[in-house]
């Protein structure tokens, strides 16, 4: 085999851009590309290593021998070495070894930008294409029908891993999920999955949190062509793909990114800004070009190569403040001496700028659990440009408050009230992600006080109290159906609990839960604005009742959701209308399919009896712990 060939995907322009942090596809420069120079097939192999003395591809085909096919360094200062290594085929396991000029170390590297990987525990980069024919053509012509934040937004949250396993322990192949698991969401009625993150990891325990191939699917499930199939099944059935994302931190194992070329290339060089405490993982260098330029080209290459519909951004908070888990001593104020960190926020909001310049009808999802201000507000009113952020208030004061003996919840009414306070100040999605069902926190289901059938009532109610309150709405797996085991994520699901009604209940409800928000345009047209929604009573706390108004763009719509808290039924109920039109009831989480009372009328006619400052008034059978949609 004939050494390396000098050979470059580079322009003059893209070095520019790369240097000035604005390149973003490096993904089509970096990396190795199967390509023919002078008449000769192989592979070309290009890398960031700004301090190496020397770097060299090692695999396979050279006995993972160093300086056998050295790569060659560029003029022009980038730091990039390149070259074409004849002979190469897909397929082929390679690595590169860099000898540093810090004191001539030597580290040996996954390669940052590989398609592709051995699975773990094994650590080498492969060689490769991944050819598709993609059939979601009318699926992304129309995206924007489907994404737009004025139109329905119900998220199925999967680990998938631990989704369902065969044999009782191997995890379902893209392939194979591409069947199971798109019938099964779209049976459920959800309008997009979320996929916890996909892109290749080391550790199980991590959950994917912790990534070393950031342009890789993880090879534990199939190859990357099978997990574009999982994508365009998921379409064609007309459910969107959300992938989490994580640029805020990463490991610190050998074949990452961590001491890349034995300097530290892309994490940031000081321990208070480049080591996250609690993870035990270093954090990017947010303020160096090359590294932001690496982290939007990642962005950009999900929503191009995958044809992914959004991203969720993962620990968003952590990246924003500069204390973040630290101690006094522990970090050291910005410029302006206040503790946010200005590169990261910099970062954001160029990544959300090109990524919404990009692609029509994608979101961009924050995980931030902060009160910083403009987190879903477009950069140029001063925000950081997400599409949503999650709700993470809403849900903390929900379980809370669901979690009390009904007869205490007249003196905590506030916990649910509170939300409607701050509801409109971003973009929310409510959700209740796998965080609320690991480490001893429970499942759902037995975080629900009172005997058996109370605590399936009460999470109907939650449910369906979740999907008539402003904001888009999450799941994770499990909850669906009333998982009762806290998630693990070495075990499947316990789908063997649809053997049992109540949890066929659950099923159903959240079938009809999500017919009904796909259904009612009251529920999602306005779904971010204060016009959306408006209270009828919200102080009932004596009764633990809560009643308010959901409304779409035409009156028509609106819809009167009247909410029991307790498990003592309410009869002859009065409650303000604003028509007087017969109400037509839609929804009745205590309806007996579910595993209800079957308490509720079907149609109420108002009659002209002024009740909640309001003109016309109805009389209504309240359920125990039951939630009515009227229209």
């Amino acid at each position: 085999m004939a050494n390396v060939i000098a050979h470059s995907l580079f322009t003059e322009f893209d070095i520019n851009l790369f240097k000035a942090g604005k390149h973003f596809r490096l993904y089509q420069k970096l990396g190795s590309h199967l390509t023919e120079v002078n008449g000769e097939e192989g592979a070309y192999f290009a890398v960031w290593a700004p301090s190496a003395k020397s770097v060299s591809v090692i695999g396979d085909f050279n006995h993972w021998q160093e300086g056998t096919h050295e790569l060659n360094v560029r003029w022009d200062s980038s730091g990039i070495w390149e070259g074409f290594i004849p002979g190469i085929q897909k397929g082929e396991h390679y690595k590169y070894k860099i000898t540093s000029h810090n004191h001539d170390l030597k580290t040996e590297k996954a390669d940052p930008f590989a398609r592709y990987c051995e699975q773990p525990p094994k650590t080498a980069s492969i060689v490769w294409d991944a050819p598709y024919g993609w059939k979601d053509a009318n699926w992304m012509e129309n995206r924007e029908k489907h994404n737009s934040l004025d139109r329905p937004y119900s998220v199925y949250e999967v680990h998938l891993g631990s989704w369902k396993k065969k044999n009782g322990w191997e995890s379902l192949s893209y392939i194979e999920a591409s069947e199971e698991l798109v019938n099964y969401v779209k049976e459920m009625g959800f309008t997009h999955v979320e996929f916890m993150p996909i892109m290749e990891y080391p550790f199980d325990p991590s959950w994917g949190y912790q990534l070393t191939g950031y342009f890789a699917p993880t090879s534990r499930f199939g190859k990357p062509e099978d997990f574009k199939l999982l994508v365009d099944k998921f379409h064609q059935a007309g459910i969107g793909v959300i992938l989490d994302w994580v640029p805020s931190h990463f490991p610190e194992d050998a074949h990452g990114l961590g001491y890349f070329d034995g300097s530290h290339l892309y994490e940031h060089p000081d321990r208070r800004k480049g080591y996250h405490p609690d993870w035990k993982s270093l954090i990017f260098n947010y303020g160096r070009n090359e590294v932001r330029a690496f982290l939007i080209s990642n962005a950009i290459f999900w929503l191009e190569e995958y044809h992914a519909d959004g991203l969720r951004v993962d620990a968003v908070a952590s990246m924003l403040y500069l204390d973040y888990s630290r101690e006094e001593g522990e970090w050291e104020p910005n410029m302006y001496g206040n503790n946010e960190n200005l590169e990261a926020m910099s970062f954001i909001r160029e990544m959300n700028q090109e990524v919404y310049a990009s692609f029509r009808g994608v979101q961009t999802i924050a995980e931030e659990s902060t009160a910083f201000n403009g987190v879903s507000k477009p950069v140029h009113f001063g925000g950081l440009g997400f599409g949503m952020k999650w709700m993470m208030g809403w849900m903390h004061d929900t379980l809370e408050y669901f979690k009390k003996e009904p007869i205490y919840r007249k003196h905590h009414q506030n916990d649910l009230t509170f939300s409607m306070t701050y509801a409109f100040t971003e973009n929310f999605m409510l959700p209740f992600s796998h965080d609320e069902v690991v480490y001893g926190k429970n499942s759902l289901i037995y975080r629900m006080p009172g005997d058996e059938w109370q605590r399936f009532a009460n999470l109907r109610l939650l449910f369906g109290y979740m999907f008539t309150h402003p904001g888009a709405n999450l799941i994770f797996m499990g909850g669906e159906f009333g998982q009762t085991s806290e998630w693990n994520f070495l075990e499947s699901l316990d789908w063997h609990l649809l053997d049992y009604d109540f949890h066929q209940g659950i099923k159903k409800v959240i079938q009809d839960l999500n017919k009904t928000y796909r259904g009612q345009p009251a529920l999602y047209e306005k779904q971010f604005s204060p016009e959306g929604f408006e209270w009828i009573e919200w102080n009932d706390a004596e009764n633990s009742v809560m009643t308010y108004i959901r409304k779409g763009h035409d009156t028509a719509n609106d819809l009167v959701i009247i909410g029991n808290f307790t498990p003592v039924p309410r009869e002859k109920y009065r409650v303000g209308v604003p028509k007087g039109k017969q109400l037509k009831l839609l929804f009745n989480s205590d309806d007996i399919k579910y595993g209800g009372s079957g308490t509720g009328k079907k149609t109420v006619k108002p009659s002209n009896t002024p009740w909640n400052g309001r003109e016309n008034s109805i009389e209504v059978n309240l359920p125990p712990l039951g939630l009515l949609i009227y229209k």
